[in-house]
């Protein structure tokens, strides 16, 4: 059923595309349009997780770099079956993250620095453990395709005007109209519709893989007041961009027709309502071993030296 929906989806953005092309250049735009659609999402779908992760300056981390974060997400991804992602740190104190790829073979995860300080362990665990959910789900493509195709269809639409020709035509100009309006409002519609109903079913996931629905409850509490309060350059140059995020990468809140998220409240509740159906309250015992003691001398497990006033909860010589 999932398949199902997200290829009408992406036919229903595809068709709009195609409508936008036959609106400003007849038959033969539509046709372009209908060529350029295919060549994107073909693109797309071979080289989505390499355009994200370039986009937010993204470095990989492995088990020599970043022993305790990589250690974390390897256990996550045994216990949800899923094959050993990529991880990524993004060297930003906004805190966040996001997963990407084209299918659980070549997935992808990412964690800010601002995240890696902010949480601690077991919210880390949740955090990830709902990005992997993105990743079983089969979520992370077709939200980065649908949010490519959808920034598309708004940038034709943006110069239907200087290739309309027919000043004088009352159907030229109302089919202008539609193209320059209506045609990216539904296309931003559709994107987040998809964004808010999956990261209801990512929560649960994330939820059911950590084993710590609280964990990741708190998690997204702090996640919601920090990204508020700190600003994200890459949300704010592309605003498709922020339905990939665990929390809105632009201070967006509520559940309204322009939100890229469920309100964060009800998000928590409902995780609060499954750790309740679960009994479980404790974080696992996978994710309550004492981190390995280090030299001072050498970098952090995120690849950085240790901050005198705060260090990652993942750091080994962090400062309780």
């Amino acid at each position: 059923m999932n398949g199902f929906k997200t290829t009408m989806l992406l036919a229903a953005l595809t068709a709009l595309f195609m409508a936008l092309g036959f609106t400003i250049g007849g038959r033969g735009g539509m046709i372009l349009a209908l060529l350029f659609a295919v060549g994107m999402n073909v693109f797309t779908y071979w080289n989505a997780d390499k355009i994200v992760l370039k986009m937010h300056g993204a470095r990989e981390v492995d088990a020599a770099s970043a022993p305790e974060f990589h250690g974390l997400v390897a256990g996550l991804a045994q216990r949800a079956q899923l094959p050993m992602p990529k991880v990524y740190i993004i060297d930003s104190p906004h805190p966040n993250a996001f997963a990407t790829g084209r299918n659980p073979e070549n997935a992808a995860v990412a964690a800010t620095t601002g995240l890696l300080n902010l949480l601690d362990r077991d919210e880390i665990a949740g955090v990830m453990a709902h990005e992997l959910a993105h990743v079983r789900n089969r979520d992370t493509l077709i939200m980065t395709m649908v949010a490519t195709i959808a920034g598309a269809i708004s940038m034709l639409a943006n110069f239907g005007l200087f290739f309309r020709g027919g000043g004088d035509n009352r159907g030229a100009m109302l089919a202008t109209i539609l193209a320059v309006i209506v045609a990216p409002f539904a296309a931003m519609i559709v994107q987040m519709a998809i964004s808010r109903t999956r990261e209801y079913g990512a929560d649960k996931g994330g939820a059911e893989i950590s084993g710590n629905p609280r964990a990741l409850a708190s998690a997204l509490a702090k996640l919601a007041q920090g990204a508020q309060r700190i600003p994200n350059p890459v949300a704010e140059r592309n605003p498709a961009a922020s339905q990939l995020y665990i929390v809105p990468g632009l201070s967006r809140g509520g559940d309204s027709l322009f939100s890229t998220h469920p309100d964060t409240g009800n998000r928590i509740a409902a995780l609060e309502e499954m750790a309740l159906a679960m009994g479980a309250s404790a974080p696992l015992d996978m994710f309550a071993q004492p981190a390995p003691k280090v030299s001072a001398d050498r970098p952090s497990a995120l690849g950085m030296r240790p901050k005198p006033r705060r260090g990652s909860a993942l750091d080994p010589n962090r400062r309780g």
